[in-house]
């Protein structure tokens, strides 16, 4: 397995290597000794979410309340999309910033996101299947969300959508609406409870 570290401080990109023959193909995208070579801690799943969506839809950018926190292992088990991490950590020294990572294709990529990075990803093509593992389970009143058009983040999403977003995205603040308001986690918390 390939690891490359991202833009955003404490994120990695895992490309695993993919074994064919002639009954089809075999891939572990997550595997436990690279991932603790990367970050230098195990990852402990307390849930497993998968979506499916049509092209053009953006889902997130999602985040939770920290302490406690959930951090994200992600990968597209079908179809296409881009996606997207911001750090949302107030006294990072990567905060306000993105990185993305195509994912699916055939590549089997998958990313690591953190406690404090928000995550959100657009559908390339219809019936993209997204796989993730959480390290907490879900808890509404903990669910945050930047929204994900916010013009002066600037993010890459592809001009050729329409993008489709929940009523949730739609009414969620920019970044600047979300520092201003005192939701954003601080980095030191971030750190502490991983």
């Amino acid at each position: 397995m390939q690891t490359r570290e991202l833009a955003i401080a404490g994120a990695f990109e895992f490309t695993p290597d993919v074994y064919t023959d002639q009954r089809g193909l075999f891939v572990a995208p997550y595997q436990e000794p690279a991932f603790r070579a990367a970050v230098g801690r195990s990852f402990s799943a307390a849930q497993l979410n998968y979506s499916r969506s049509a092209r053009g839809v953006i889902r997130g950018l999602h985040f939770t309340r920290t302490p406690p926190g959930q951090s994200k292992y992600v990968y597209c088990a079908g179809g296409r999309a881009l996606d997207i991490l911001l750090d949302t950590r107030v006294g990072s020294p990567t905060f306000g910033k993105w990185d993305f990572v195509e994912l699916g294709g055939g590549s089997f990529r998958a990313m690591y996101f953190p406690l404090g990075v928000a995550h959100g990803f657009v559908a390339l093509e219809d019936d993209t299947v997204m796989a993730y593992m959480v390290s907490s389970s879900y808890v509404a009143e903990q669910e945050l969300a930047i929204h994900p058009l916010d013009p002066e983040l600037a993010l890459p999403w592809p001009q050729n959508i329409t993008p489709v977003l929940s009523p949730r995205d739609q009414a969620a603040p920019s970044l600047a609406e979300a520092l201003a308001a005192g939701v954003l986690p601080h980095y030191e918390d971030c750190i502490e409870a991983e």
